[in-house]
């Protein structure tokens, strides 16, 4: 197989990296998602490139050619090389001394079929020339299953899945983004066999994964698989219906609005706020995005979508109306302007109500008539305000 090369050659600097990495005598290539990517049609953005030399030579190299360069992963060999605003990783060829399921103990070496045979997944594992585009496959299936889209570990699975747990979820995300068909069974037993595996991890990479695996377009197929086989029991039993993210599927296509992360997550929990914000509390998730699936998983009927909208914000609002099963209300604040109450404590001070409690109740007051009348405004408001001052002046 041979690549378009114009794909990192046309970048800013690239030309001059690869000369100081010495490609043009085969020394450096590059690997892994570049080449993966490319190949599938797919935009490259990380550039990986797998040298012979050793890290300080590489540095050694990248200063003489004045290229910026940063020790981002020494222990591993991977220096990060910025070249006229291009980022490169570098990667000196290794193999695995010692792993734990997290983390590796390598040694650096010369031999590209070493560094391939480390590696996750025979797509992952194909090299090509920067200069040439001709690609390489030491491993010797990737090319393979490169062209019958087909995931396959390097190896023996369970092999793999020991190096590193986090390739349990990694083979299900590729399998959904890459491959056609049912999974390598293999592949499969192994994952499924060795899933309590993921309770060494940190619930940062579980969350990590797991969002990427539901921001590609079709998750659906792949994660019934895992629920299927019991992937996500160890770490998050809560998951363990594939149909509401379906129904969640179908409604945003009816409200014609785009497909979203979180929402897909949110439709795969328990429809039950303090469960679900535990939950994005165990996977760390930013504070924006717990609220957000507190929101979402909130069985309460607000009533019209615009209540919704004013209450929770339109965001929160289509999440809900969603999974609720109302994509015609979705879709009628999709574009919404969301309105302001036309009043505030100052006006009703200044209309005599006297300063305190009183002014917030009846604050709320009006501000909830205005919302069941639609949200009016003119004189229609302001003879809601005009009843709730005199109630509030007459309870006084």
């Amino acid at each position: 197989m041979k690549l378009d090369p114009a794909a990192w050659l046309d970048r800013p600097g690239m030309h001059s990296l690869l000369d100081a990495l010495d490609a043009k005598g085969g020394a450096s290539r590059f690997v892994g998602g570049a080449v993966r990517d490319l190949a599938f049609g797919h935009p490259v953005s990380d550039l990986d490139l797998a040298t012979r030399f050793p890290p300080a030579e590489v540095i050694a190299r990248l200063d003489a050619a004045r290229i910026k360069s940063v020790p981002t992963g020494l222990a591993h060999g991977t220096i990060t090389a910025i070249s006229s605003g291009t980022v490169v990783e570098v990667t000196t060829l290794r193999s695995d001394v010692t792993t734990d399921g997290r983390r590796a103990t390598v040694a650096f070496t010369n031999d590209w079929a070493a560094d391939a045979a480390r590696r996750d997944f025979t797509i992952n594992a194909l090299y090509a020339d920067p200069l040439s585009g001709e690609v390489s496959d030491p491993a010797g299936q990737g090319l393979a299953d490169l062209a019958a889209r087909h995931v396959r570990f390097i190896g023996l699975p369970l092999d793999r899945i020991a190096e590193d747990h986090l390739r349990i979820l990694r083979f299900f995300r590729f399998h959904a983004r890459f491959a056609t068909g049912a999974p390598d069974a293999p592949a499969l037993a192994a994952c499924a066999a060795r899933a309590n595996d993921l309770m060494a991890l940190s619930r940062e990479r579980i969350a990590d994964e797991l969002l990427k695996l539901l921001a590609l377009p079709d998750p659906l197929p792949t994660v019934a698989i895992m629920i299927e086989h019991g992937i996500f029991r160890p770490v998050l039993p809560e998951i363990d219906d594939a149909a509401p993210l379906a129904a969640l599927s179908t409604a945003e296509q009816t409200a014609s609005i785009p497909a979203d992360t979180l929402r897909r997550l949110a439709a795969l929990l328990p429809r039950d706020s303090l469960i679900a914000e535990k939950i994005a509390v165990r996977l760390k998730l930013s504070l924006k995005a717990r609220k957000r699936l507190s929101q979402a998983a909130d069985p309460t009927d607000l009533g019209p979508p615009q209540a919704h909208a004013y209450r929770l914000g339109t965001e929160s609002a289509i999440d809900r109306l969603l999974l609720a099963g109302r994509p015609v209300d979705a879709a009628a604040i999709a574009d919404w302007p969301l309105p302001r109450l036309p009043m505030s404590g100052g006006d009703l001070i200044a209309r005599g109500l006297p300063k305190g409690p009183i002014v917030a109740r009846t604050l709320k007051a009006i501000e909830q008539q205005w919302l069941d009348a639609g949200f009016p405004t003119g004189s229609a408001f302001d003879r809601i305000a005009t009843e709730a001052i005199a109630v509030a002046t007459a309870s006084r």
